[in-house]
């Protein structure tokens, strides 16, 4: 089983160094590329207020927070969650460093992200692909053609839902074809019906090569010598 959590993280401001904190916490689970309905979303007290800055990205104000739990007061559930995934998200050494931050906050033996999980960075991977072009969040979404245009401000849930089906199109789309509502309810015992093709079709016409098409088809496998694969 491919276990994919992807996540983000709002905050209080841009560095955990100068006593910055999570806000919001949001997670969409993925098992062999598929939506699993399982997802994670928490918003967090940080005991600190929030820059302006932040607050205009994310909208989320102190006010609204006052009544959410704290880190230590989720970071079972979450770790529980998040152990043994693998992590996919978006410029991740913001989000793990703002993790790891609050994670030695409650304690040693809680460890670090690396401790639990693996980690995908999605930045790293648009980069080697597309390189000298912009690679954030709504760059890709246009790019991929991902649906964002319910996306006024950051929101840690949303963003992950959003960056979800980002990661699945870079990587090649999602495993397994399903029939669409229309298709299913025209199969009247649930299965794929088959085209077949009618007996009294048109042959296909067949176009032959003449004497000089085939004279010089033969001096250019001639040329090619062992370099021919077809002769």
């Amino acid at each position: 089983m491919n276990r994919l959590i992807v996540l983000d993280t709002e905050t209080t401001g841009l560095e955990p160094s100068q006593g910055h904190r999570i806000i919001e916490i949001g997670c969409v689970e993925l098992v062999n590329r598929r939506f699993t309905g399982n997802n994670y979303h928490q918003y967090i007290q940080p005991d600190r207020e929030i820059d302006e800055g932040a607050q205009q990205v994310h909208g989320i104000s102190t006010e609204f927070l006052q009544d959410k739990p704290r880190f230590e007061d989720v970071v079972d559930d979450l770790m529980q969650y998040l152990k043994g995934a693998e992590l996919v998200i978006h410029n991740a050494p913001f989000d793990v460093g703002f993790l790891d931050h609050e994670l030695r906050m409650v304690g040693e033996e809680q460890g670090v992200i690396k401790d639990h999980c693996s980690v995908t960075d999605t930045l790293v991977m648009a980069r080697k692909m597309h390189p000298g072009q912009k690679n954030n969040l709504d760059a890709l979404c246009k790019r991929y053609d991902v649906n964002n245009s319910h996306r006024d401000l950051h929101g840690a849930l949303l963003d992950a839902e959003i960056l979800a089906e980002v990661y699945l199109r870079m990587t090649g789309g999602q495993v397994g074809l399903q029939l669409d509502s229309e298709q299913a309810a025209n199969s009247s015992d649930g299965e794929n019906k088959v085209a077949r093709i009618s007996k009294d079709r048109q042959p296909l016409p067949v176009i032959a090569a003449n004497k000089d098409e085939l004279a010089a088809h033969t001096q250019i496998l001639q040329k090619m010598g062992d370099a021919c694969l077809w002769e």
